[in-house]
């Protein structure tokens, strides 16, 4: 049995107010979205921040982007890292952008008519996902987001994603043809990409802020990232499950592709729903899943570390805290009772878990 450990402290006023500010960050809903735990993890950054004040944060599975926000929020300045591509474009939009908003005019050309020819999102993916119309907005969106740049063209990008993520039954890209069955008469379903496109753009413009730090953005494999010490490190890498997988580029392809409009991506054409190859990492497997952690908590061992995990993903509690005793000399970990609600609709797999943090210094 696992010890009993002390649930998540009470947060202090500044860490509740960055959490309610960050909160505001438009929702992806991706696999282990730290949404809900946002106050529990500013008050674990503030906890560990150098006596001066908030530093430099390493962000290394940013994922939906929203840690990456609050710890922005926070004051510090923040390299939010993912081996996906989309997770990026999501960071430069809310993070890396300070001041750079979609304006109606912008709005407007890219609802226009279409600045080129393109057509690859409607010869692809006619009959996988989305209507006729739909398809073809994303085409044309694209031919005007390609002439743009910089914190703009982020901005219009993950607009773009979000909208197809909402409009998509369950929020993800394995389920293909004729999607009638899971409609459950919620607004994101009735609406278009267009309607969502203009919705997605408000949210992410009412998100950017101007942060007193720089922040930046890469998309690398972990180990890829270059070695320096941080003030801060927070990990949230894939939870291996007893069961299934945590692929996610089986359950996200679509919006990775759309990230980039496919530019160099190989395409698994015998596939329905049109994948891209799996990233098969050290995380990916319950064999291989320790020497990961093992290898990132050295990678990461001068400095201080926040890491988040699952009460049923493996490795287990007692696993966690050996392999970060081999780097540091404190190890903390607290809990917190935590429900997972994946997917969209209104039947969606609720799991009760604890979430456990680890602080280590």
């Amino acid at each position: 049995m696992p010890p009993r450990l002390p649930t998540a402290p009470l947060t202090t006023p500044a860490a509740s107010d960055a959490a309610a500010r960050a909160a505001i960050f438009p929702r992806v809903r991706w696999m282990g979205s730290k949404h809900k735990l946002l106050p529990h993890l500013a008050q674990a950054f503030a906890d560990v921040a150098p006596a001066a004040g908030p530093g430099s944060a390493l962000d290394a599975f940013s994922g939906s982007g929203v840690v990456s926000y609050l710890l922005k929020h926070q004051g510090w300045s923040v390299h939010s890292n993912d081996y996906l591509g989309f997770p990026g474009v999501v960071a430069s939009a809310g993070v890396v952008n300070h001041d750079t908003v979609l304006s109606d005019d912008d709005v407007e050309r890219i609802l226009g008519p279409a600045a080129d020819e393109r057509d690859f999102v409607r010869r692809t993916f006619t009959g996988v996902y989305f209507t006729p119309d739909d398809l073809a907005f994303l085409d044309s969106a694209w031919s005007h987001i390609d002439t743009m740049s910089g914190g703009g063209r982020a901005v219009a990008i993950a607009a773009l994603c979000l909208a197809a993520a909402r409009k998509q039954p369950r929020g993800v890209f394995t389920l293909t043809g004729d999607l009638s069955r899971y409609d459950d008469g919620r607004r994101d379903l009735r609406l278009s990409l267009r309607e969502h496109f203009v919705e997605r753009v408000a949210d992410y413009n009412a998100a950017v802020f101007a942060g007193p730090r720089e922040c930046t953005v890469s998309s690398l494999e972990i180990g890829e990232l270059p070695q320096r010490r941080h003030d801060l490190v927070y990990l949230d890498p894939p939870y291996a499950p007893p069961a299934d997988d945590n692929d996610y580029t089986k359950r996200f392809h679509f919006l990775e592709g759309l990230s980039r409009y496919w530019v160099g991506d190989t395409i698994m054409w015998d596939t329905k729903s049109r994948k891209l190859p799996k990233r098969v990492t050290k995380y990916s497997s319950r064999r291989t899943i320790e020497e990961a952690f093992r290898e990132v908590f050295k990678q990461f061992h001068d400095s201080p570390l926040v890491l988040s995990y699952s009460s049923n993903a493996l490795p287990d509690l007692e696993t966690l805290v050996r392999l970060l005793r081999e780097v540091k000399d404190e190890v903390e970990v607290r809990r917190v009772p935590h429900t997972y609600h994946y997917g969209t609709h209104r039947s969606a797999v609720r799991r009760s878990v604890d979430e456990y943090l680890f602080l280590a210094r």
